[in-house]
């Protein structure tokens, strides 16, 4: 079974009670909860991560990284751009990144940095996302 790590960016413990005209109003537990509901139902197993704080989704990647972890799925949220360090931590990893974002960030201004140096995009699907996003990591990593 895949392990895949899945890390919610800054911000992302404000959805459901800002901006829900574009992100909607699910809470970030509700997300985590549909999150597990898919990754039961593709057979992957997930670790959820949040931090507000760079250096921890960092650290974060790098012990992944001798963990074992297979890949990782990262919604940035607020380290859309900005971040090098963040971007050098992804290109670093011996696993795939796949960005996911709720909605189009492309509508709103440039495409993130962390684009830049992940294995692929999932955006604008909402919740629906980060199952399209699971099942095409297991795909992937099934294939190898």
């Amino acid at each position: 079974m895949p392990k895949v790590l899945v890390i919610h960016g800054a911000g992302m413990n404000m959805r459901g009670k800002v901006q829900t005209e574009i992100f909607g109003t699910m809470t970030l537990p509700e997300y985590d909860a549909r999150i597990r509901d898919y990754a039961k139902e593709l057979g992957v197993e997930v670790e959820i991560f949040h931090s507000n704080i760079e250096g921890a989704v960092i650290d974060r990647l790098y012990s992944a990284n001798d963990e074992g972890i297979d890949a990782a799925l990262f919604n940035p949220a607020g380290f859309s751009s900005g971040y090098p360090a963040l971007v050098a931590a992804i290109s670093q990893v011996r696993f795939p990144v796949v960005e996911l974002h709720i909605s189009n960030p492309i509508r709103r201004g440039p495409a993130s940095d962390t684009a830049r140096v992940s294995q692929s995009i999932v955006a604008g699907f909402g919740i629906a996302g980060y199952g399209l996003a699971l099942r095409g990591i297991r795909d992937m990593l099934a294939a190898k």
